[in-house]
């Protein structure tokens, strides 16, 4: 409860700083053909006549079992300003939905900006992805391993993937060697107590598939976890001469990963923004 409040007065006061009268928002969209609110999105666009912009699927964390698109307004408001269209994902959540229920859902997603992202000025030969914690693991994990798009009858089409904070990029290691607390009972929720679903649920398993660009965020004195995991993706990555760059925010713990980007003058605007442009 004190996280949503701070949280909250942090939104607020960004809202101050930054404005939005110059971005449109469309709401409640179904990427499902169903009427589940867990199978919707907001998109944030700029107004005008804008085509061909740079697009971003943002998919939020809350450890598989909590979040909403709702929560995360000021990103979708700063990146459309900044001219990405974007478009802010809800997915369904643990215990009712396991982590493939999840990434079945996020590329879902995916398919429906694609098809449809030019009615709000975007370029679908230009999707990114972007994740924090949880959602990280849904967006490398959904880019790495091919049967999510392919049960959609159709090619990756992500143009490079941001990860921010992202937990979970090996769940079969830290399920392995986690301490047997509440958080460990949760994720079995959603990973199974079956050492064989870890690993499948894990992108790093899935990582020589991965070939196109990345950009890895993560905080100096975020989780340990978080910080091995991270570093082994990228040092893979720039193994296999993907390209990848790696940047650690000082002093930032996990939360204040992505809480910090309530400013959209937050330095990590600039570096998403270099990223796309270097993006070819």
């Amino acid at each position: 409860m004190r996280f949503k409040t701070i949280f909250m007065i942090f939104a607020f006061l960004g809202q101050i700083f930054s404005g939005s009268a110059q971005v449109r928002v469309e709401k409640n969209i179904n990427y499902a053909g169903n009427t589940e609110i867990n199978n919707t999105l907001n998109i944030y666009h700029k107004k005008g006549d804008q085509q061909n912009q740079d697009v971003i699927v943002f998919i939020h964390g809350g450890s598989w079992s909590s979040g909403k698109k709702e929560t995360y307004w000021w990103l979708g408001r700063n990146l459309a300003k900044k001219n990405i269209v974007t478009a802010v994902i809800n997915y369904p959540l643990a215990p009712n939905a396991s982590y493939k229920e999840m990434a079945m859902a996020s590329a879902m997603a995916v398919k429906w900006v694609v098809a449809n992202i030019t009615s709000y000025g975007g370029n679908p030969k230009r999707v990114f992805l972007m994740g924090h914690s949880a959602g990280g693991h849904l967006c490398e994990l959904i880019n790495a391993d091919p049967q999510y798009f392919q049960s959609l009858k159709m090619e990756n089409p992500v143009k490079g993937v941001i990860l921010d904070d992202a937990f979970g990029l090996d769940m079969d290691e830290y399920l392995t060697k986690a301490e047997k607390d509440d958080n460990y009972t949760d994720f079995l929720r959603t990973f199974s107590t079956e050492q064989k679903n870890w690993q499948l649920g894990s992108p790093l398993y899935y990582v020589k598939n991965i070939s196109n660009p990345h950009l890895i965020f993560y905080g100096s004195k975020t989780y340990q976890a978080i910080q091995i995991q991270s570093e082994r993706i990228y040092q893979t990555l720039q193994a296999q001469n993907v390209p990848v760059k790696l940047e650690i925010i000082k002093g930032k713990k996990h939360v204040g990963m992505i809480s910090q980007m309530i400013f959209g003058g937050n330095r990590l605007y600039k570096s998403i923004i270099e990223f796309l442009k270097q993006t070819n």
